[in-house]
């Protein structure tokens, strides 16, 4: 399997992925709208991926003001989504991609050993899409502590 690796500068790949209430969240409906933060993360409801969508939630209003969208994408289904969200009061929209063809298509999937066996995981991963569709910052490997606060700094800066 060739692992992708995208780059700042490139044309954000296309998708549509289904939300926690079931409605389809299409990436280019976006563009020319509002800056999409997109983040890939393990599972819902446990630890370091309650944290991270904690913290984003917690700069909603942030990034709200810097026409910023933030958007979660896990191989989680849409009621678990739903659970995790309403569990703790997230405002981040969730998308279910359980066949993980956008986490493949961003390079977020990672080979793993675990118990003896190598299968393929989410790694944590976030890119910054500018209004027009473009990759402005693609970060591979994050982790969740902190993270928010780095990436409304990153948008902070883009002209």
């Amino acid at each position: 399997m060739q692992v992708v690796q995208l780059t700042a500068g490139m044309e954000a790949p296309h998708f549509e992925l289904p939300d926690a209430d079931m409605e389809n969240f299409v990436l280019t409906s976006q563009k020319g709208k509002r800056n999409v933060v997109l983040y890939f993360y393990p599972r819902d409801d446990t630890p370091g991926c309650t944290l991270e969508a904690n913290e984003f939630t917690a700069f909603d209003d942030d990034f709200a003001k810097l026409d910023t969208l933030v958007v979660g994408v896990s191989r989680d289904d849409c009621l678990s989504h739903a659970s995790f969200r309403d569990k703790y009061g997230l405002s981040v929209l969730l998308l279910s991609d359980p066949e993980a063809r956008v986490c493949k298509r961003y390079g977020a999937m990672a080979e793993k050993e675990v118990d003896g066996h190598r299968k393929q995981v989410i790694l944590r991963s976030t890119f910054v899409i500018d209004k027009q569709g473009k990759l402005r910052h693609v970060l591979y490997g994050v982790h969740a502590h902190g993270h928010a606060q780095e990436i409304l700094n990153l948008i902070k800066e883009m002209k």
